[in-house]
């Protein structure tokens, strides 16, 4: 689907990775306190919206099978906006699906944030990061990072977000095609909940932080596990958020492209760069 072809517009929805991922308590609303490092790519999904003057909210094309319309995250972001800023338009949304689900990479919460921002903006709505931020965290924890937009050290459910500046890197990803069920994950029994909270001291000096679900996955996922025997063998292979997805950092893609060729024939990657920020960002800036 081409930009602004019969009245739509295309907005980058990119993908993140969890560069480390503790579970150091559980809070007093019952839900558990994590620490994260989100880490943007320059890969995701592309979300495609077309404003409509009836106030209508369609979701068009493709649908996740078995997931009614009402309940896609993309269509209740912008059913939460129109309520919220009181908006008498409406919008068809198209997705163009790259990144996998329940793969642990964000897919449908970047998707919800760039509804979000990309609305905000064509409505004419003007409520700022910091209000969408709060509508975002009402779709889910990983919202408000999309919506921000930058690579950030999070706290809480992963809503408490500090800026933080990473180094260039390139990333071989891997799926091993498990849709995991975080909810079940977070109640394992085998789950560690009582880490010792990490500092940004020690994640910068290189201190192995790991992620906290990542055992709990490769003992009940055996394609999880195949996959991180076949990563080893070119690097430090982790899990990114509650899963299924792996990957293994590079200092350079010509190093990723390398490795990736050596395991090609056994799991299927992809090589992405990581981003300095959302390329949403610069799509927002380039319509002015």
């Amino acid at each position: 689907m081409d930009a602004k072809a019969d009245g739509w517009s295309s907005w980058p929805a990119p993908a993140k990775l969890n560069l480390f991922l503790l579970v150091t308590g559980r809070r007093d609303d019952g839900y558990h306190a994590l620490q994260t490092v989100f880490r943007l790519l320059d890969w995701g999904d592309t979300i495609h919206l077309r404003l409509r003057d009836d106030g209508a909210i369609r979701r068009v094309g493709a649908s996740v099978p078995g997931l009614p319309e009402y309940e896609d995250l993309v269509v209740r972001a912008a059913n939460l906006l129109q309520r919220e800023g009181k908006s008498a338009q409406g919008v068809d949304i198209s997705v163009d699906k790259r990144i996998p689900s329940g793969a642990g990479l964000g897919g449908g919460s970047s998707d919800a944030a760039t509804v979000l921002r990309a609305l905000d903006r064509l409505w004419q709505l003007d409520l700022g990061v910091e209000r969408l931020a709060v509508l975002g965290l009402a779709l889910g924890a990983d919202v408000p990072v999309f919506v921000r937009g930058h690579n950030a050290w999070a706290e809480g459910v992963g809503e408490s977000l500090r800026p933080i500046a990473l180094p260039p890197a390139w990333y071989l990803l891997a799926d091993p095609g498990v849709h995991v069920n975080t909810g079940a994950l977070f109640q394992s029994a085998e789950l560690t909940r009582n880490a010792a909270p990490a500092t940004m001291v020690d994640f910068v000096s290189g201190v192995s932080l790991g992620n906290a679900f990542e055992p709990v996955l490769r003992r009940r996922e055996p394609a999880v596990e195949a996959v991180f025997q076949v990563l080893a063998e070119i690097g430090t292979p982790r899990l990114t958020g509650t899963g299924s997805g792996c990957f293994v950092e590079f200092a350079t893609r010509e190093l990723a492209e390398a490795a990736q060729v050596r395991v090609a024939s056994r799991v299927s990657t992809r090589v992405v760069g990581g981003a300095a920020r959302s390329p949403l960002l610069d799509a927002l800036e380039a319509e002015g």
